[in-house]
């Protein structure tokens, strides 16, 4: 431990850090562009930095000067690539000197002269800040900053926002945020109450507000209870009863009030019981009953300006919010009374962040932040905590932790595929687990089970590192602790699904430089399989049309099964390195299908061709090569352009861009259908922007997106079980659509009806474009 650590830990804040210091405060050492936000108890730091990681490139060899059978088709290399990431901490004032004491001390390589400041504590601390960090503070609107924030995190985070459920399975249900954030209402709750009617990037305005809120509750509590801590006020609230105070409706009237539909239940007065009932109240019910009376005011305040200006999103965040249960629960019991269920109260992740997002923004216009897509790095950032006294032993204290967030900067700006039939209910997750407990159970038991083989992977992906296997040790940590954490909260990052866990899964492998655990297992079968493809074309052109067509789809399944993600394959492929094609044909189930719309495929091929197949592939390999290019080249032959979406970066083994360039360039070689596609531009390779084994296509290359129009795509193929069971099973497209996979896992198969290896072949048509020739087709399962 350095010195500095040492420092750190014997201050009399150690009771409160979870973590190390330099885990807080990550990458300081090429921090820029700093900004900060005081408020009356908490400080949120936020910051830019560079990060250093490696990437896994592929390079195609130059195989035209000698007969290169047995050399491989393109050797893999790592390389350091730049990472751009934002930073957010969030910690109590009282540890701010310790705080800004660590940044001066580890701030090496930054040229900042300047960090942006908001949040009324900004003013207090303005000489502490400049005197510590010996940076000039420069104040920002903090209304504005607000905005910005929220607009942030509202286009970059898909389940930002969510609906607090009490005593539900699941007490967080995120919603999908709509393509389109604005117009919404923000009710920032901090010591008074603000209404901003925002429509859009730079348009806002304040509509309302009022003065009893926040600081109403804290100052109104504190004479009551004698507690001037703000959450001890809350814990107490959360175990009081406010019938005990409060003069209800029955307690006038005997029962409900029928005739103005107001039942006994319903608070006819807030503390009304206090001037007739000779007693003392305990602190708890005074609490609970102020409370009720603040949030009940605040939530008719904003169900009238909803109305008003008819919105329908309406927000909520400030500091009297701060993901309190108790709270959340109030204010969302006031909004569906007064509006009987019109409108939802809708809550951020983040909402203790936005003002410090606002203004870190504000201070980088010159680099137009908004200009890229961001994207949260599960490895970084802390995650949303549950409060709630009773919820499980794992929970954390909200007062003293440290709280963090880390956006990555994607390289290539997301947008929602053209064909998602209404974005707005779009739902990428087939399954959410936060809502499903055996299934959550299952699937975190699943991959705790394999953590051991991606370990081995990682280490053997990279033989000439020796410090690997160190560094695949702190992965396996992380992971597992994550894993630990999603299992008493699942709803920290947003929905708990198998997506979720398993791009957790591959962020902390990025975090510890394993970009590509599977490189040199896609290239020993991507080579292997380069061998077989002439060969496969060939008896597919000795069979009859109908035939060929059959021998098509089962080929691409067959292709299909060989998943290093799915352990019942992982397991074959490492203890029978001979299992092959013809094997992987002979596991599939006979016909009829788990799911079987095949016949109307069939029958839809008898009919005109389709003008482009948006294709989402799967893994390298025989699925990539035996599988999915002979049915591209059906296609071809059909007349049909085809677009390839392949990911952006690595995942599991599913082929990359880079790495089908190099395959459909050798492929050309081999075969004139193929050649003259690509050389008409009848096939095109486009990366998806994803570097994920699933499929979210409300977050897709904005290249790809323009394709896709340019070429009037009118079906799209979804191959796999991570994009088309995992995710999309359900996805309406406003187009023909063919979903494939082979199941490979037990216990889905079970759930869907099934048996290992069942097949799922699901072709759907939308009802306005379903031709009156072809049978109904089913949009799920019977």
């Amino acid at each position: 431990m350095s010195e500095r650590s040492k420092t750190w830990s014997s201050h009399s804040m150690d009771k409160s850090i979870t973590l190390p210091p330099n885990e807080i405060f990550r990458n300081l050492e090429n921090a820029k562009r700093f900004a900060i936000d005081i408020g009356g108890s908490l400080t949120k730091l936020a910051y830019y930095s560079t990060v250093q990681h490696k990437v896994a490139k592929v390079r195609s060899f130059d195989h035209t000067a000698k007969d290169t059978e047995d050399d491989p088709l393109y050797e893999i290399s790592m390389q350091e690539e730049i990472l751009a990431r934002l930073h957010f901490i969030k910690f109590e004032n009282a540890y701010i000197e310790t705080c800004l004491d660590f940044i001066k001390d580890h701030l090496v390589n930054t040229d900042t002269k300047v960090i942006k400041a908001t949040g009324g504590g900004a003013h207090k601390f303005k000489d502490l800040i400049e005197k510590k960090l010996k940076l000039r503070v420069d104040k920002e609107d903090e209304m504005t900053c607000l905005i910005k924030g929220c607009n942030f995190v509202l286009r970059n985070i898909p389940h930002e926002a969510f609906v607090y459920v009490k005593h539900a399975d699941s007490e967080f249900r995120f919603q999908n945020t709509h393509p389109d954030i604005f117009p919404y209402l923000l009710i920032n709750i901090g010591s008074g109450v603000s209404i901003i009617k925002v429509e859009s990037e730079d348009t806002f305005e304040r509509v309302g507000g009022s003065s009893i809120g926040g600081g109403t509750f804290w100052g109104l509590g504190a004479l009551l209870t004698k507690t001037k801590r703000f959450d001890e006020l809350l814990q107490l609230a959360s175990k009081g009863q406010h019938t005990s105070v409060d003069m209800l409706v029955k307690d006038i009237y005997g029962g409900s009030y029928v005739s103005l539909g107001l039942t006994g239940d319903l608070i006819a007065s807030s503390f009304g019981k206090s001037a007739t009932a000779d007693k003392e109240f305990s602190k708890e019910d005074m609490a609970k009953s102020l409370l009720h009376m603040i949030s009940n005011d605040i939530g008719q305040l904003a169900c009238l300006y909803a109305r008003l200006h008819n919105l329908t999103r309406v927000y909520f965040g400030g500091f009297f919010i701060r993901g309190h249960p108790v709270t959340m629960h109030t204010i969302t019991y006031s909004i569906n009374f007064f509006t009987k269920g019109e409108v939802q109260a809708l809550f951020l992740r983040h909402e203790g962040y936005l003002g410090t997002i606002g203004a870190f923004l504000k201070g980088a216009e010159e680099d137009n932040p908004n200009q890229y897509s961001w994207g949260e790095n599960y490895a970084g950032s802390s995650g949303l905590m549950s409060t709630s006294p009773d919820l499980n032993p794992m929970q954390r204290a909200r007062s003293g932790t440290f709280d963090m967030l880390e956006m990555d900067r994607l390289e290539r700006q997301l947008v929602n595929l053209p064909l998602l039939q209404d974005p707005s209910s779009y739902i990428p997750d087939t399954v959410d687990l936060s809502e499903d407990a055996l299934a959550r159970e299952y699937w975190l038991y699943c991959f705790e089970e394999a953590l051991d083989g991606v370990v081995k992977r990682a280490v053997a992906s990279q033989p000439d590192l020796p410090e690997a296997a160190e560094r695949a040790e702190k992965f396996r940590h992380k992971y597992l602790h994550k894993l630990q954490t999603l299992r008493h909260q699942p709803f920290a990052y947003g929905s708990l699904t198998v997506r979720s866990l398993l791009d957790t899964r591959e962020h902390c492998l990025n975090e510890f430089n394993f970009p590509d655990p599977y490189s040199k297992i896609k290239q020993r079968e991507n080579d292997m399989a380069l061998k077989y493809f002439q060969k496969a074309v060939k008896s597919l052109e000795e069979l009859s049309w109908e035939q060929r067509q059959f021998a098509l789809v089962r080929g691409l399944l067959a292709g299909n099964v060989f998943d290093w993600g799915a352990k019942a394959v992982s397991d074959v492929l490492e203890s029978d390195p001979e299992f092959g094609f013809e094997q992987a044909k002979r596991q599939l189930e006979e016909r009829p299908w788990l799911i079987d719309n095949y016949d109307q495929w069939l029958e839809r091929l008898n009919g005109p061709p389709h003008k482009c197949a948006l294709f989402f592939v799967d893994n390298s390999g025989i699925d990539i090569i035996l599988g999915v290019f002979p049915f591209v080249r059906e296609l071809l032959c059909r007349g049909t352009e085809v677009v390839l979406a392949s990911n952006s970066s690595p995942a599991l083994n599913d082929v990359t861009n880079n790495e089908l360039q190099i395959l459909t360039e050798r492929i050309a070689a081999m075969d004139p259908v193929i050649q003259s596609a690509v050389k008409e531009d009848r096939l095109t390779l486009v990366q998806s922007g994803s570097s994920s084994p699933c499929l979210d296509l409300s977050r897709l290359d904005k290249v790809l997106a323009g394709v896709v129009r340019e070429r009037h795509t009118d079906l799209v193929i979804i191959e796999g079980m991570g994009r088309a069971i995992h995710t999309n099973y359900y996805a309406l497209l406003s187009c023909e659509s063919l979903k494939m996979a082979v199941i490979k896992n037990s216990w889905l198969a079970d759930r869907l009806g099934g048996k290992l290896f069942s097949v799922v072949f699901k072709y759907e048509v939308p009802l306005d474009k379903k031709p009156t020739t072809l049978d109904h087709v089913p949009v799920t399962p019977s």
